[in-house]
């Protein structure tokens, strides 16, 4: 049997903790995150080191790795396992890796896009709702029982990026999540949002709230987007940036308001405050405690912490932009989509496509026909696995991260985070959904496509029944009922096999 592990504990004891992130950069020496793991897990309360993978799109130290060797130093690990560079086997081999080890805690996340990378040039294995499908199937299977994070961000100040992160974190935690981290942000009325969203709609996961010990340089990358998915108004950074004339360059200031959050979060009834931008020992101690004696304060602070855009939307407190009308070619592609084929003409229609199969050159015929017409239309790239008709007839492939469940945490103001000058594809979903009133249908769970099916007809593959689309997933990899160890491995300095990119 697995050891304790106590973020389950706290979370599902319903007691207040705290997670530090360990950002297993390149740049730093393995030995120096041993060092400070060593002294975060001597921090009551503290129940997770959160080891990340492709921090801001640059590659780093093994996770896995940095992750088991701080767990031997009396840190509980929290793996950042991303979807970048890897097909399904990698991430298989991963989870298994983590199996093997006895570690439990997985944050699914689909990772930044690295940097320098040309659009189309980076493979994902999954996005990150199909990632936790394939960490929940593999629990469910009996192998080991996986506690999963996930990530939602409230700081979204668009209508169409606010929604659909709410969304997205009601498929994920459908899905099998057990609970989630926001991203960062300094705003309590995004804090306030989303717990109310989450106690609205009836789900009792639980959620850490996202505190950034900010210092100037990152404010300053931050206010201009960067990394992806990280927003700093204005007002805080010159609010930062004054601050950091002080003896002590501001640090102070900075710590003051993180316990601030801290105490924000703690009031709002999230479950525990995920802590970044600082992993010293003495600071976080000093941020515990100074959140504790703020606690009676909590509303009072809330008021004075909240960094906004001018006019940005808020989720129960701005007016709904008015849906546009709907297209006629839309409403077509309603009509022709081969889902809302009537069942006398769909037996007729599988017919005639298996006889063409049987053909290679009319398959082949098919194919070619098919993507003449889609490809100027929808930008179709060939996946084999067609569900325009569950994205409003907007193709995922035209995502330079293939998503097919939703925007990714990196969007800024309704951009893309990979082409910052043209527009997430997943507004136009939104909108379209909105003017034909199926906004909760954004919520089914679109499956990871059958990749195997590149280059082949979408239509034969769908009246064939060989694609993969909701209620008839394929499976992408294989999963065995396994018994795990009754010993995971231990190993003081672990040589874990690693998954480079492609």
């Amino acid at each position: 049997m697995p050891a304790v592990n106590p973020v389950r504990e706290a979370l599902t004891s319903g007691r207040f903790c705290y997670m530090v992130e360990l950002v297993a950069s390149a740049l730093t020496r393995e030995a120096k995150l041993m060092h400070v793991a060593s002294e975060l897990a001597q921090i009551p309360n503290v129940v997770a080191g959160s080891i990340t993978s492709y921090a801001g799109g640059a590659m780093g130290h093994d996770p896995i790795r940095v992750g088991t060797a701080a767990r031997a130093r009396g840190l509980v690990p929290n793996i950042h396992l991303t979807c970048v560079n890897r097909d399904p086997l990698d991430v298989r081999n991963a989870l298994d890796d983590l199996m093997a080890l006895g570690i439990e805690n997985v944050f699914a996340i689909t990772g930044d896009y690295p940097k320098g990378a040309a659009p189309a040039t980076v493979e994902f294995a999954a996005d990150s709702v199909q990632l936790v499908e394939m960490i929940s199937e593999m629990r469910a299977a009996g192998g080991w029982p996986f506690y999963i994070s996930v990530a939602v961000s409230p700081f979204k100040y668009t209508e169409a990026d606010c929604a659909y992160q709410y969304l997205k974190l009601e498929k994920k935690i459908a899905a099998g999540a057990d609970y989630a981290i926001t991203q960062l942000g300094f705003d309590s009325r995004k804090f306030r949002e989303l717990k109310r969203y989450l106690d609205e709609h009836g789900l009792k996961t639980p959620i850490f709230g996202n505190v950034y010990v900010l210092p100037p340089k990152a404010a300053q990358r931050m206010s201009k987007g960067e990394p992806p998915g990280c927003w700093v108004s204005k007002e805080l950074l010159e609010e930062i940036q004054v601050e950091a004339r002080a003896e002590d360059k501001g640090m102070a200031a900075r710590l003051e308001r993180a316990a601030r959050i801290v105490a924000i979060v703690r009031g709002l009834g999230y479950a525990g405050a995920y802590i970044g931008g600082n992993h010293q020992a003495d600071n976080i101690r000093w941020i515990i405690r100074r959140s504790e004696a703020l606690a009676p304060r909590w509303e009072e602070l809330a008021e004075e912490i909240s960094y906004a855009p001018k006019g940005g939307f808020y989720f129960y407190d701005s007016p709904p932009t008015p849906p546009k009308p709907r297209e006629f070619t839309q409403k077509l592609f309603d009509v022709i989509e081969p889902a809302n084929t009537p069942a006398p003409l769909r037996t007729v229609l599988t017919g005639i496509l298996r006889w063409i199969d049987n053909r290679p050159a009319a398959a082949h015929a098919l194919e070619k026909a098919e993507l003449a017409f889609k490809k100027p239309v929808f930008g179709c790239q060939a996946c084999g696995n067609c569900v325009l008709g569950l994205m409003e007839y907007v193709c995922p492939m035209t995502c330079p991260k293939n998503m097919r469940n939703g925007p990714c945490g990196g969007t800024f103001n309704g951009q893309c985070e990979v082409i910052p000058e043209q527009a997430c594809i997943w507004v136009e979903v939104y909108q379209r959904a909105k003017s034909a009133q199926r906004v909760d249908e954004l919520k089914t769970f679109i499956p990871a496509r059958n990749r195997a099916l590149q280059g082949t007809s979408s239509y034969i593959n769908y009246f064939l029944d060989r694609d993969s689309r909701p209620g008839h997933a394929q499976p992408l990899i294989t999963i065995a009922s396994a018994t795990p160890a009754s010993a995971p491995r231990e190993v003081e300095e672990p040589l874990v096999k690693t998954h480079h990119a492609k």
